[in-house]
């Protein structure tokens, strides 16, 4: 079965992040079916802007830790989101952790409910949020950034909407806070959103031209390294790591 399926309703293309098993973690398989599905959208006349939700109560839990996805292709996936001439629409519920949060940065528009939360967990297990700074540093408020990608703590859709991570923080029905931006959506036109997008979407694309390759070798060292080992193990077996004081 896909990790991803696919509905379509007015223009409006849905992907839906399901991975039960891993809490939608960011595997090599779900990073390759989001992708072909993403590039299958870029190409149907019919679809108008993507949706991009999910199931369960996390969003996206961040790399999996057990099969995770090359770092080039999970940066082709933040670019291909990025690039894709038509817009991209999270609509969020649940938890956000990690690298889930590079695919809330490279989306164009986001919404999350009350009961989302969000978290830069990689400092805490000997990693940094390095790929996924290319969709996100641009957006972020930089002493937000400075203090969620340090600290590792949680905050709430509030404070994720404060800080420029997602767009609309919704007190209730998050369908309801995205009906209008949908509405909208669909009254303007291919070329008018393609084109729109391309201007919102410059200081991002230049992010990835200019630091790709450096961030990609980062991300595959620290990965590799000792402390992380120490990291990934103690969150797999939940104690905490060596170096906790």
């Amino acid at each position: 079965m896909t990790l991803v399926p696919t509905a379509h309703d007015r223009g409006i293309t849905t992907l839906t992040l399901d991975s039960p098993a891993n809490r939608n973690a960011l595997s090599a398989r779900l990073v390759g079916e989001l992708g072909d599905a993403l590039s299958a959208c870029a190409k149907d006349p019919s679809v108008r802007a993507v949706r991009l939700t999910h199931t369960g109560g996390t969003f996206c839990a961040g790399a999996d830790l057990t099969s995770p996805p090359d770092p080039a292709a999970f940066v082709a996936l933040l670019r291909g989101i990025v690039e894709l001439p038509k817009p991209v629409v999270a609509r969020v519920e649940g938890h956000v952790r990690a690298g889930g949060l590079g695919l809330l940065g490279a989306c164009d528009i986001s919404a999350a409910g009350p009961g989302a939360s969000f978290a830069f967990t990689e400092s805490r297990l000997g990693l940094a949020p390095a790929v996924i700074s290319m969709p996100l540093l641009p957006r972020l408020d930089p002493r937000a950034a400075a203090r969620y990608y340090l600290t590792g703590e949680r905050f709430d859709a509030a404070e994720a909407a404060r800080t420029g991570l997602i767009t609309i923080a919704s007190d209730d029905d998050v369908d309801d806070s995205l009906a209008p931006v949908l509405d909208g959506l669909r009254r303007a036109s291919p070329q008018g959103l393609a084109e729109s997008k391309r201007l919102v979407t410059a200081t991002v694309l230049a992010a990835f031209d200019r630091d790709t390759d450096t961030l990609v070798e980062q991300s595959a060292r620290l990965f590799a390294s000792r402390e992380a080992a120490e990291g990934v193990t103690a969150f797999l077996e939940r104690r905490d790591p060596a170096w906790v004081l």
